[in-house]
């Protein structure tokens, strides 16, 4: 497992214990609240049944997820939502595309511009590092007692396009349009799913000095503590001395 995805890791296992746990539930209504526009069924609708799941993984409130749901489905009066992704540039070079959620773009433009800034960033025009990035579907896989040679082969024969291994888990990457599959095909063999979600690649990872590494890392998670932003994607491979701090 790289550095870059075991950060993801790390900081998935720091969320279920966050302080700000109204933001981080606000974060997950609104994800729930746009996916159900397109149904409000998770049984026929997979996107609304990712973002219920990663919800209750979180631990928010059964009536917040039913109220979510009856907003986006329009059966009750909610936030005017809207998707966007914004691009920049972190210290050392690092490629960002910052997915938000919002009610008010000029408030949310205004934000990350901000917090580019302030970390020595910069807001780059659409377009500028989107290329860098490919869409993918992301399942972390828990190895619990399971062989390498057994999740390879079931996430081969599902049609997994790539898989690593390591910390005990196993990453998976699918074509977007086969993560449900894919996913499906591991639930049916017993084995535990700790993630499954949408998620924008790195084409290529890139490698920084200690102090630009900790610069990037900065801005990054500022951006993430913003109340619009529900994802932010990057190429910067973080070492592993960094890593070990982080989680400790």
């Amino acid at each position: 497992m790289s550095g870059h995805s075991k950060w993801s890791t790390i900081k998935r296992k720091k969320g279920a214990a966050d302080a700000k746990r109204g933001a981080l539930f606000t974060k997950l209504a609104r994800e729930i609240q746009i996916a159900a526009r397109e149904g409000a069924d998770p049984e026929y609708n997979f996107r609304l049944r990712l973002a219920v799941e990663k919800a209750k993984a979180n631990s928010m409130p059964k009536e917040n997820i039913e109220r979510a749901i009856r907003r986006g489905a329009g059966l009750e009066q909610g936030e005017a939502l809207e998707e966007a992704m914004y691009e920049g540039y972190a210290p050392g070079g690092v490629a960002v595309l910052v997915e938000v959620l919002t009610d008010n773009r000029n408030r949310t433009v205004s934000e990350i511009r901000r917090a580019f800034t302030r970390g020595n960033g910069t807001l780059a025009e659409s377009g500028a590092v989107a290329w860098q990035f490919e869409p993918k579907g992301y399942i972390v896989v828990d190895m619990d007692g399971h062989t390498q040679d057994e999740i390879f082969e079931a996430a081969i024969d599902a049609g997994a396009e790539d898989i690593q291994f390591g910390d005990g888990q196993a990453e998976v990457y699918t074509d977007p349009s086969d993560l449900k599959t894919v996913r499906e095909a591991f639930r049916l063999r017993g084995l535990t799913i700790e993630t499954a979600e949408l998620t924008m690649k790195p084409k290529t990872l890139i490698t920084l000095d200690e102090k630009t590494t900790e610069a990037a890392m900065q801005l990054i998670e500022n951006l993430e503590e913003l109340d619009d932003v529900t994802n932010v994607y990057y190429n910067l491979e973080i070492p592993e001395a960094m890593l070990a701090g982080m989680e400790a």
